[in-house]
């Protein structure tokens, strides 16, 4: 017990010591600057370089001593090491988090981190890339992401590489893709361009259903939807200007089938085939009259290369041209409203964008509903 009692008394001695000599070493004095710059300078030039150490020291010289212009050592670290190394610290500290953000496919700090990034870095391609495409794995970030794929697709464009996506044809499918969904419920007509260039380069997307799907729902709501209403409001009787205009929307329509028809050559999920398929198959039949050669379509759909968005025909092509072009009723609105149609035969009624894989189908906007029965597409006005 008195031993105890003994080592107590010392401990409380030196402790008694110990405190004021803490609340002296950020005292700002000579002595103490002294120490501090000399620690700082040793370590900040040392073998090798204890920049950890040299931080630490030349911080407690700057915290502990008011401003003073005068002081050109205090300048010295501040601007020449404590500056730097602070927003390399901050830096690194950032990338280490965004870098943990990818691997962790946390696609909101993909962007929040990515722009911090490039703020302070602008030739960032790989980080841009990143925040190009965390909107196809979060559809509550799409439009923010694509406005960072229009940025990410001008850098690769102008020769950047694209990694970390592992090719150029990837890194812009994917980023096309990114602006097209973006744009699919706001402004369908300007979304198609960019589906098509996502469908083009070789990449996993060329073989994805959905891309089809949507890019069909992309037409009905755009171009299909809008010729239909111009058609309705101009025409009850049928005249060469009528027939112009049906050519017009036929053209649009085909390209819908075209893309239909590569979303069933593509799935193989039975109940989005079949969702598909209702869709397809009513269309194809208006189209046509017949279902005769859809089999034969979807057999070799995915062997030609996409179409582009048609141009607007300013003159009736010859009837060869324009195989299975609808009639027109006694009224002069065109025939084929059925198999798929609208019950109010409305125009520019949303594509089912099926997903392949699941028992759920995947609206144009991204919403998953049952598949069994798909929203149809937009047919020829009635």
């Amino acid at each position: 017990m008195k031993r105890t009692m003994i080592l107590l008394g010392v401990a409380a001695l030196l402790a008694s010591f110990a405190a004021p000599a803490w609340a002296q070493s950020k005292e700002c004095n000579d002595e103490n600057k002294a120490a501090w710059y000399d620690t700082f300078l040793k370590n900040y030039k040392g073998e090798p370089p204890q920049q950890k150490i040299a931080y630490d020291a030349a911080k407690m010289y700057l915290d502990s001593c008011p401003a003073d212009p005068a002081d050109k050592i205090a300048e010295f670290m501040k601007v020449k090491f404590v500056g730097p190394y602070e927003e390399l610290m901050g830096k690194t500290k950032t990338n280490k988090e965004f870098q943990n953000a990818v691997d962790s496919k946390k696609y909101a700090d993909q962007l929040r981190l990515g722009k911090v990034i490039v703020a302070n870095n602008p030739d960032s391609p790989g980080v841009y890339i990143v925040m190009g495409v965390a909107g196809l794995g979060d559809q509550t970030l799409l439009a923010e992401s694509a406005q960072f794929a229009k940025k990410a697709i001008e850098m690769i464009d102008a020769g950047k590489p694209p990694a970390p996506l592992a090719s150029k044809d990837i890194a812009l499918a994917y980023l096309n893709y990114t602006i097209a969904k973006s744009m699919l419920k706001s402004n369908p007509a300007e979304a198609i361009p960019y589906y098509l260039k996502a469908a083009r380069p070789e990449s996993d997307l060329k073989k994805t259903a959905q891309l089809y799907t949507e890019l069909a729902g992309a037409y009905g709501e755009g171009p299909i939807a809008k010729l239909s209403e111009e058609y309705k409001a101009k025409y009850t009787m049928e005249s060469p200007e009528s027939k112009l205009a049906l050519a017009n929307i036929n053209q649009v329509i085909d390209r819908q089938i075209d893309a239909l028809a590569r979303a069933a050559a593509l799935t193989s999920d039975a109940t989005n085939k079949k969702a598909i398929m209702d869709v397809l198959t009513g269309l194809y039949t208006d189209r046509n009259k017949s279902a005769a050669g859809l089999d034969a379509l979807i057999a070799t759909v995915l062997n030609k290369p996409i179409p582009d968005v048609p141009t607007p025909l300013t003159s009736l092509p010859t009837p060869s041209s324009t195989p299975g072009t609808s009639g027109t009723q006694a009224n002069g609105t065109p025939t084929g409203t059925t198999g798929g149609a609208k019950a109010n035969g409305t125009t520019g009624a949303s594509t089912t964008g099926q997903k392949t894989t699941g028992n759920t189908t995947a609206s144009g906007n991204g919403a998953a509903k049952p598949a069994a029965t798909p929203t149809p597409l937009t047919k020829k006005p009635r």
